[in-house]
């Protein structure tokens, strides 16, 4: 069957901008997104390193990986490989050798509604990975799909080129457009939350942190 490829890559914003977030909490970054966005359902596998990049996305049917294949023929240094599997955790849509092809064309890591295999593989690399489940079950190989096309991600919308970041807890993503603005509002609840940590060390808290 068919995969439908809308674009062969994805456009990036500054590599400035992407690395600020980096050292950014997925749930400093959710606050100062209304506390809206961000993937629910969807677990870290790896070993704990920080998943920061573009949204290379990926939609196939549920149990079907061809499109995934195909994907991993075109991404790059900066991708993360989003995909959405529709949820399905009945067979595995990624494994040890799809992991060493990522990490091989250097993208960043996946992020995937659906379900894993190999899971001893990733629990011993930081080579990010996130997921719904995991099942030994292996996937069709028959398509269709379709790349570089808005996906659905455990309730969260994410377009490609959109800038996705990982951590211990879950996936936050947004528009690259206004990540600038982001990134500030970010630096200064982390600046504001480490004050409260200092005066909560030096017995001088007076209750901030529950009005903000």
């Amino acid at each position: 069957m068919t995969i439908t490829i809308a674009a062969n890559s994805v456009a990036r914003p500054p590599a400035e901008i992407i690395e600020g977030f980096r050292g950014a909490p997925t749930s400093v970054i959710s606050d100062n997104l209304a506390r809206l966005p961000g993937a629910v359902g969807l677990r870290p596998y790896h070993r704990g390193a920080k998943l920061v990049g573009t949204a290379f996305t990926v939609r196939t049917r549920p149990g079907d990986n061809l499109a995934i294949h195909r994907a991993l023929e075109l991404v790059g240094p900066g991708d993360v490989i989003v995909v959405d599997g529709g949820g399905d955790e009945t067979r595995a849509l990624v494994g040890e050798i799809m992991k060493n092809i990522a990490q091989w064309r250097k993208a960043e890591g996946y992020v995937i509604d659906g379900a894993i295999r190999d899971v001893a593989a990733f629990a011993a690399d930081d080579f990010p990975c996130y997921a719904r489940a995991v099942i030994h079950r292996g996937p069709y190989k028959n398509g269709p799909g379709e790349i570089n096309v808005p996906v659905t991600i455990g309730g969260s919308v994410i377009s490609p080129g959109d800038i996705v970041v990982g951590d211990e807890d879950g996936v936050v993503s947004f528009p690259a457009a206004g990540a600038a603005t982001l990134l500030e509002a970010v630096r200064a609840q982390v600046a504001r939350e480490e004050e409260t940590m200092k005066a909560i060390r030096e017995g001088r808290y007076q209750g901030s942190y529950g009005k903000s």
